[in-house]
């Protein structure tokens, strides 16, 4: 796991410039003094990271990893069978799934990267998730990804049944507290199903007591598109790419960074806070306030795209609308 120690080293700062630029200009802007504060910042957020006094949202783009896990096919922790999760990427291939529609409305590409459908992690409650190298070469993928890429806006998402199950079992076992208070219904599950996952989770978090390293417990008890976020993740700050974070399973992969270095999610934001009762718990956790809060529990990126249009929203009323002083020529 040394490859990901060394992304976090010395991580790129915001433009502080850039962010002063735009609360400047929104306090001189053609409007009523702070009408929309909260979208000022996001502007002034998006402008940091994009190191420009006049940010854009032009060319977003949606990343999405899917994978199998083990639990899921061991003991039923989710509503659906693991082989959903193929179903959700074909659905994705053939430009059919949700995130796509959302991303077209968003003017936004997609891409979704297969990093274990039918290579399922092991049995958390038993066994680690994945191999040192494993956990390696998912970084690898997940970096390249990245490096890829030509946008100015980025949205992580996930597609893998079970891993809500995973997610909690990462939460747990780093932000402590009863167990059961991470475990939601996922995929919504029924009472009897509920309490299969809380004992899953316990059991996966009950067998690593004492492992402290953040990058060590999601290796232990994480998933294989978990593990890609978090490497996503740093890497878009590496190349100061502003990030929209997903639900709970998207704020679970980036938790470790957070326990590691606080500061490491300065360049995210989240796009919505999920019916998960840990995600709103996490993002407590995170010191970060969503941008949308409307119940939902899908997946694939799509609470994320769904908050990019006000995001684009943010910048215009920024760079689109003039000061006091540009409309009446002082």
């Amino acid at each position: 796991m040394a490859s990901l120690r060394e992304l976090l080293a010395d991580l790129p700062l915001a433009d502080a410039a850039a962010r002063d630029a735009v609360h400047e200009r929104a306090a001189n802007i053609l409007r009523p003094s702070g009408a929309l504060a909260w979208l000022d910042e996001i502007a002034a957020w998006v402008a940091a990271w994009q190191r420009t006094a006049t940010p854009r949202v032009e060319r977003p783009a949606g990343l999405i990893f899917a994978a199998d896990h083990g639990i899921a096919a061991a003991t039923e922790v989710s509503a659906y069978p693991t082989g959903v999760t193929r179903a959700m990427l074909s659905a994705y291939e053939e430009g059919r799934s949700t995130i796509t529609a959302f991303a077209r409305l968003a003017g936004a590409t997609v891409t979704a990267i297969d990093v274990g459908v039918g290579r399922p992690t092991n049995d958390i409650r038993y066994d680690a998730a994945m191999s040192p190298a494993r956990f390696d070469e998912l970084v690898d993928i997940a970096v390249a990804a990245v490096d890829e890429l030509d946008c100015d806006l980025l949205v992580l998402g996930e597609m893998g049944i079970g891993n809500t199950t995973a997610s909690a079992a990462i939460a747990a076992s780093l932000a402590g507290g009863e167990t059961a208070a991470w475990v939601g219904r996922g995929t919504g599950v029924d009472d009897e199903g509920l309490a299969r996952k809380r004992r899953a989770v316990q059991e996966s978090v009950r067998r690593i007591v004492g492992v402290t390293d953040p990058l060590e417990i999601l290796r232990e008890v994480g998933g294989s598109e978990i593990v890609a976020v978090t490497a996503a993740t740093v890497a878009a700050r590496r190349r100061s790419i502003p990030v929209v974070l997903d639900g709970y399973v998207v704020t679970a992969a980036v938790l470790p960074l957070h326990e590691i270095d606080a500061t490491s999610l300065d360049h995210c934001t989240v796009g919505h806070c999920s019916a998960e009762p840990g995600h709103r718990k996490l993002l407590e956790r995170l010191g970060k306030a969503p941008l949308l809060d409307l119940d939902m529990r899908l997946g694939e990126g799509s609470g994320a795209m769904a908050a990019v249009p006000l995001i684009a929203m943010a910048c215009a009323g920024i760079t689109d609308v003039p000061t006091f002083a540009e409309w009446f020529g002082e």
